[in-house]
């Protein structure tokens, strides 16, 4: 999927990881590829030149798709490199093949060589600028999204596109109120950090970034993990990982806490909060800490994870407590830490539809999830996100909910297995899933297991990050009959990738080759169709609020074609084709006269014309215009919002006198309170700064309300799926057509 992003660099750094080899430090001279990644290439190349379901030659040809791609990959908005640059190195642009063949990767180190340069050139330029005064009277603009531009044609346009960045970053601190002083301050110390964190960028990143640029440029999915990064993968398929249990984030050169999983080392320890930053780690009894001021988060990641039932020691300086503050040692002993956060959650939403109560049971699923090698040790409590869904299944049941809706949005997959034996708590036995290899052998995926979990009527909630293994659910659930998908088209990703441990042809026990996540197969759904570069088409369709042409496969100028194969034989379970049109109808009237839809149309029409345009105006004048009107729009919001959640005030029928008389005017409650505030933090107004930069608890504080605000696609999806049992309930004969399986009694409850 394309990403639009200052710099695919940073994101090696910048990003937040959970806690659980010595760094290198920051890069004062050129980095070099190790032995163990020239081989690593070697090998890679062998396995997608052979095994890769679009196998295709490590030729001259792929080696130019390799060369762009690779430049792309670390200049993705054409801001540091030049067009000379580029043709600096056009003589090797047929070469690349031959470096990883000969084991010989000084190109792309070369390469990114020259990147840290250009960097740190355009980041010394922008320092410079803000020493000089902006004027934001004169009619000018940037370019938002330069993807799709060319490269700068010379320096002196190079520093013109900085100085319009520098400009756009101080004209958004200037309408958040700062003085001149202040943002000087804010943006210097800002650049400055770019800065370091390219520094600490290591040859494991860069050599990371250049066989991705190959993998990719064979098709979209195909991806090589380092050694670290194939570790985070693995951590991120079984939720689960042993460490302390606090979540870490680099602000400043500190490594603070961000949050405390409950009932964690860290929580138990009853001495670390949020806002404490760590300097030092030290293992077991050892006395001596290292000092960890100034690393890579990953790397002070790495020494505060380790085994189950090891001690590890921190050196901490207290949130409340200043630079020269008193330390703590904390000591813990590690132990295996379930990241719940991404593991399916239940609620209850209910809706009234026709005068009557409905009870519509959410599941949201973030991924499909499975530990892997606990289920291969023989774990009877693997975790599993088929064995969590029917767990709250049971508990919905006893809940007594009149439907239940899965929700896929941006689950971008996982298990293809998980998404098969999910599949089978909503059917009896029967295919769920076709692959196709690259020698066109087809395999059918079956669920074996019979019975159902849930029989009851079902509805899939998806949207475009919905990818993969969530399109293989909500393709077979559709084509069985079995429930209704409602939403916006998903993301087309019809794939099946494996991962290959490049381990296994290391030479020597220490070398570490990382992975390589290689697609090798095709999915086809049951009726015969695919998912790929299509997607899932909703049943109910919703207002799309993706970038459709620019997130998706159909993104992806490489995606494999859309094609078909032979059905698999099944029987369908149900049709509910006869439902889709009036709860369509039905979902576009209520959607009309909704305020919460309506205020989404505006935003979502904002967003597309800004997208359009691509370009925003670098005049103060024009820029508080819009912000005001941004303002205003929230406000409103805020009265609606407040207005509606305020009960009225039933008064008594001999309403007490004096001091205990009742006010005709009610505060707020609570929970109009807290609506509110969602919505304060869901539209938060732009402040300029980067999240780094933000108050910590008031940055956890807006990120809360935003996830507290009200889900207005969640909540339509109920009321769609509440109609659908009014429509059941109230004809038989529907129901019949529609849930053949159940009897006529209970053809609507399970």
């Amino acid at each position: 999927m394309k990403k639009h992003m200052l710099m695919v660099a940073l994101a090696f750094a910048m990003s937040t990881q959970a806690a659980t080899t010595q760094p290198e430090k920051v890069a004062a001279t050129q980095l070099k590829p190790i032995a163990a990644q020239t081989q690593a290439a070697l090998w890679a190349s062998r396995l997608l030149g052979r095994y890769h379901y679009k196998a295709t030659p490590l030729d001259d040809a792929m080696s130019e798709k390799i060369f762009d791609k690779y430049f792309e990959s670390l200049d993705g908005e054409k801001l540091f490199f030049t067009q000379a640059d580029i043709e600096q190195f056009s003589g090797v642009r047929t070469k690349l093949d031959d470096a990883i063949n000969n084991e010989n990767l000084t190109i792309p180190f070369a390469i990114y060589s020259l990147y840290q340069q250009r960097f740190a050139e355009r980041i010394s330029h922008a320092r410079e600028l803000l020493k000089t005064k902006m004027d934001f009277t004169v009619d000018e603009s940037m370019q938002l999204d330069r993807e799709k531009a060319a490269w700068p044609k010379s320096e002196d346009e190079a520093q013109d596109l900085w100085r319009k960045r520098v400009k756009n970053d101080w004209l958004r601190l200037k309408l958040a109120g700062k003085d001149d002083k202040a943002i000087r301050e804010t943006l210097d110390k800002r650049y400055d950090n770019y800065q370091t964190r390219v520094r600490k960028l290591n040859n494991e990143d860069v050599f990371q970034m250049f066989m991705n640029a190959y993998a990719t440029s064979i098709e979209p999915h195909t991806n090589y993990l380092g050694p670290r990064s194939a570790e985070n993968f693995d951590i991120a398929m079984r939720l689960s990982l042993e460490g302390i249990g606090a979540v870490l984030q680099t602000r400043d050169e500190y490594t603070v806490i961000r949050e405390v999983v409950p009932g964690s080392p860290a929580a138990m320890s009853g001495k670390l909060k949020v806002g404490d930053r760590i300097l030092g780690v030290a293992q077991g009894d050892s006395p001596t800490f290292t000092d960890v001021l100034g690393w890579r988060i990953d790397d002070v990641v790495q020494l505060v994870r380790g085994a189950k039932g090891s001690t590890v020691r921190l050196d901490v300086l207290p949130a409340d407590a200043g630079p020269d503050g008193k330390h703590i040692t904390v000591s813990m002993v590690r132990k295996k830490i379930s990241m719940e956060e991404q593991a399916a959650k239940k609620q209850i939403i209910e809706v009234k539809e026709g005068g009557v109560n409905r009870r519509v049971g959410i599941i949201s699923l973030p991924t499909f999830y499975q530990d892997f090698e606990a289920k291969r040790r023989g774990d009877k409590d693997f975790k599993s996100a088929t064995r969590d869904v029917a767990r709250i299944l049971g508990e919905l049941k006893k809940d007594k909910v009149d439907n239940v809706l899965i929700d896929l949005r941006n689950n971008g997959g996982g298990s293809l297995m998980e998404a098969v034996e999910l599949t089978g708590l909503f059917i009896d036995k029967g295919p769920v899933v076709m692959q196709r290899s690259a020698e066109g052998r087809v395999d059918v995926e079956s669920d074996t297991v019979a019975g159902l979990a849930w029989s009851g009527p079902v509805g899939v909630l998806i949207n475009r990050g919905s990818a993969s293994a969530s399109e293989i659910f909500a393709a077979a659930i559709q084509d069985y009959g079995r429930g209704l998908v409602i939403g916006e088209p998903s993301f087309g990703k019809g794939t099946v990738q494996t991962l290959v441990n490049l381990d296994r042809f290391a030479q020597g026990e220490k070398a570490r080759y990382g992975e390589l996540k290689m697609t090798i197969a095709q999915f086809f759904r049951i009726n015969g169709g695919t998912t790929q570069l299509r997607g899932v088409t909703p049943d109910i369709k919703m207002p799309v609020t993706s970038d459709i042409e620019n997130f998706g496969e159909s993104s992806f100028e490489n995606a494999l074609p859309w094609v078909a194969i032979k059905p698999a034989p099944f029987v369908p379970l149900g049709d509910l084709k006869e439902l889709v049109a009036p709860l369509q109808k039905r979902h576009d009237a209520r959607i009309a006269k909704d305020k919460d839809f309506k205020f989404l149309q505006e935003d979502l029409a904002i967003v597309r014309k800004l997208r359009k345009d691509n370009v925003v105006s670098l005049n103060e004048a024009v820029r508080r215009k819009e912000r005001d009107a941004q303002e205003a729009r929230s406000k409103l919001r805020e009265a609606r919002l407040a207005a509606t959640t305020t009960p009225a005030v039933v008064e008594p029928a001999a309403a007490p006198q004096g001091k205990e008389a009742r006010s005709k005017v009610p505060e707020p409650t609570k929970p109009a309170a807290k609506a509110v505030a969602a919505v304060k933090g869901s539209s938060r107004q732009d402040d300029g700064l980067q999240a780094d930069e933000r108050n910590l608890a008031a940055e956890l504080a807006a990120e809360k309300a935003a996830k507290d605000a009200k889900d207005v696609m969640l909540h339509e999806a109920a009321n769609v799926l509440a109609d659908a049992v009014g429509l059941l309930k109230t004809d038989t004969r529907m129901a019949l057509r529609a849930m053949p399986y159940m009897p006529a009694t209970k053809a609507s409850s399970p």
